[in-house]
């Protein structure tokens, strides 16, 4: 055979092979899905919120803590100021956020704030605030402790390992300790974007102490959000492309066991965690292509899902609220309190719903 024939030959197979991984990622990404409008009452932006409340959580008391002005690759950003960490009091019928001061030595001016998570102290009732945070798009998680009175963060310290190479979210299990998912296997942007064009699933969890840092669970095609179940049993993982909720149980030496996979039926970002009834509140992209690209004529919607007894042969999987975009655009986060919906995004706006139950 010639030499201009094996290189047809070759063409031909690697156009073969890159169009069939256009069509996967087209249907990983949901690009043909059309959404139908499900909208719940009285629902509002949260004023204050232009650039995006990347994630949400919640104290018992029901004062809300909000993540902001996430600057992703890939994904579009409107504001070159640094990001901030906001509260919103739910019990407050003004519903006005305040924006929390950070005490000590911190670099306030490359905050880039990413996941979240709250921890509660069962020794003196202290809160402590873990975020990741991308400085300069590198990976690092901080550690605040809340000062309630001041309305600010005082800073306590900065964790960085290899391991923790490219942190999405996390959730806290100690003043030290947490899980994180890291939602990409390589550092180098190229490499980073060929993980999900090749469905490569070598993203995983890491589970860090200053005793103890290693990967705990493995296979997530994009691992994105994470959170815990309210006995501290189960783990539970959004594995956003392959559209869903993965169910993980942790054993005394931290390692994680896999339970099983729920289907959600879309690309659900972080996971919030009902601490009464155990049940899942989820933050979705409904179409991942419009997510990344973001054409302003033709916005990302938003889609929130419920799932009731996760753990059981029969999880109740529902969805609470849609949008085409033209509300609320790329929602990452959803939580509720005290009959009410909070709604967050990537890069956009937050919102505040009444809650049907």
């Amino acid at each position: 055979m010639g030499k201009l024939a094996v290189l047809s030959l070759s063409v031909a197979a690697l156009a073969v092979l890159i169009g069939e991984r256009l069509i996967t990622l087209r249907h990983a990404s949901l690009s043909y899905r059309e959404l139908t409008q499900n909208y719940l009452p009285n629902c509002h932006h949260i004023e204050g919120i232009e650039y995006g409340a990347e994630d949400i959580t919640i104290l018992e008391n029901g004062l809300a803590f909000l993540s902001t002005g996430l600057k992703y690759p890939g994904l579009p950003s409107f504001s070159d100021d640094p990001g901030k960490i906001y509260t919103l009091n739910l019990m407050d019928s003004k519903m006005k956020i305040k924006a929390l001061n950070v005490k000590g030595d911190f670099d306030k001016d490359s905050f880039n704030p990413h996941g979240i998570s709250l921890y509660t102290d069962d020794k003196d009732g202290a809160v402590y605030l873990f975020v990741v945070n991308h400085p300069q798009g590198n990976s690092q998680v901080e550690i605040f402790r809340f000062v309630e009175d001041e309305n600010a963060l005082q800073y306590i310290k900065t964790i960085k390992h290899e391991l923790l190479h490219n942190v999405n979210d996390i959730v806290a299990v100690g003043t030290e300790s947490f899980y994180a998912t890291n939602d990409h296997y390589f550092t180098n942007g190229i490499l980073k974007f060929l993980e999900p064009f090749l469905s490569l699933p070598w993203c995983d969890v890491v589970y860090y102490s200053p005793q103890t840092v290693q990967v705990v669970a493995g296979g997530f095609l994009i691992a994105n959000g994470i959170n815990i179940s309210p006995d501290k049993r189960h783990l539970y993982v959004s594995d956003i492309l392959k559209h869903k909720i993965v169910v993980l149980e942790i054993q005394k030496n931290t390692v994680l066991s896999h339970v099983k996979e729920v289907d959600v039926g879309s690309l659900c970002d972080n996971i919030e965690v009902d601490r009464e009834s155990g049940d899942l509140w989820l933050g979705c992209h409904p179409n991942g292509l419009k997510c990344v690209f973001h054409d302003p004529n033709d916005p990302p919607g938003s889609e929130v899902i419920r799932i009731e007894n996760i753990l059981s042969e029969k999880p109740r999987v529902t969805q609470v609220y849609a949008d085409d975009g033209s509300v609320i655009v790329a929602s990452s986060v959803a939580t509720q309190y005290g009959g009410k919906l909070l709604i967050g995004t990537v890069y956009q706006k937050a919102l505040i719903c009444d809650l049907k139950l």
